[in-house]
């Protein structure tokens, strides 16, 4: 009875010590066996694994690809154009000995804040750049700078046993005290455009309107000419054919044209002509056998 009251004791500060010896690893954690702060092994494979009781301590890391939000902050782009940033950044522990040796019990909160920093840094370096436009910067171009970004923070970040996987900058906005200045200067931007535009319609307006005017002037130039040209060639053929006419008969041209003479001069009801009566005019109605009215 004595004996196995000493045996019960022994044999749960035996079960106690064999369990606290055993530790488990999964496929999502690394892990690391310290020793009076030490590091004494490292546990990168899933399984179960041992240490000594009470001397050796473990510690586990997440293995996985984690995310970090990085402060909103203010960039300064070569155009003088400033810009507010928010981004974020996906990392993953590579190397757990450095990461502890590096950030020590701070763990992984330190990290973030020693990783944010840096990222921090690259973006205002990045985008701070010669020839970084905030056009640049909010065009499709900004793919190319935020792997500039990733590859810059990558390299300082391997310091901490960090591997950064990606970056990417979530806005990319005007601050609000310069939003308004901004629209008012791209209204005038666009009214000035606008008036340019304007000005050249109207000026093309006027080269048309002054090429048809001419055009106008040209065809009605033109058609007087022709119209003079044909009408001059027709009195010509006229005269022709009257003179044609009288050298063929001067007696019958001449009394034709006396005819006419008369038809002309002696039109309505009450035609009155004062004359001598040896006139010329009257050559022919003196010739003219004409009875007067109601003649006997």
């Amino acid at each position: 009875m004595k004996k196995s009251m000493f045996l019960l004791p022994i044999a749960v500060v035996a079960l106690v010590l064999g369990l606290s010896s055993i530790y488990v690893v999964d496929e999502r954690e690394k892990a690391l066996v310290l020793q009076f702060g030490q590091i004494k092994a490292v546990k990168e494979d899933p399984g179960v694994a041992f240490k000594i009781p009470l001397i050796q301590e473990v510690v586990k890391y997440d293995d996985r690809i984690l995310s970090l939000d990085t402060d909103v902050i203010e960039v300064t782009p070569s155009d003088d154009r400033r810009l507010v940033v928010d981004a974020f950044a996906r990392f993953r522990i590579a190397d757990v000995v450095q990461f502890r040796q590096a950030v020590g019990v701070g763990g992984l909160r330190l990290a973030e804040d020693r990783l944010s920093s840096i990222l921090n840094a690259q973006i205002r370096e990045v985008l701070g750049a010669d020839q970084v436009t905030s056009d640049t910067i909010l065009s499709e171009d900004r793919r190319e700078l935020m792997v500039r970004i990733r590859d810059q923070s990558r390299e300082l970040a391997r310091s901490l046993g960090l591997d950064v996987v990606d970056v990417r900058l979530k806005q990319t906005n005007l601050p609000a005290q310069n939003l308004e200045a901004t629209f008012a200067r791209m209204r005038a931007e666009r009214e000035r455009e606008a008036a340019d535009e304007i000005a050249r319609g109207n000026e093309a307006a006027q080269r048309v309107r002054a090429l048809a005017d001419r055009t106008v002037v040209e065809l009605v130039s033109e058609a007087e000419r022709e119209s003079q040209i044909t009408q001059g060639e027709a009195d010509a053929e006229r005269n022709a054919i009257f003179a044609e006419a009288f050298g063929a008969d001067p007696e019958f041209f001449a009394f034709y044209r006396s005819l006419t003479a008369y038809e002309n001069a002696l039109q309505g009801g009450n035609s009155s002509m004062v004359l001598t009566p040896d006139s010329e005019f009257f050559d022919y109605l003196k010739q003219a056998d004409i009875e007067p009215a109601g003649g006997q």
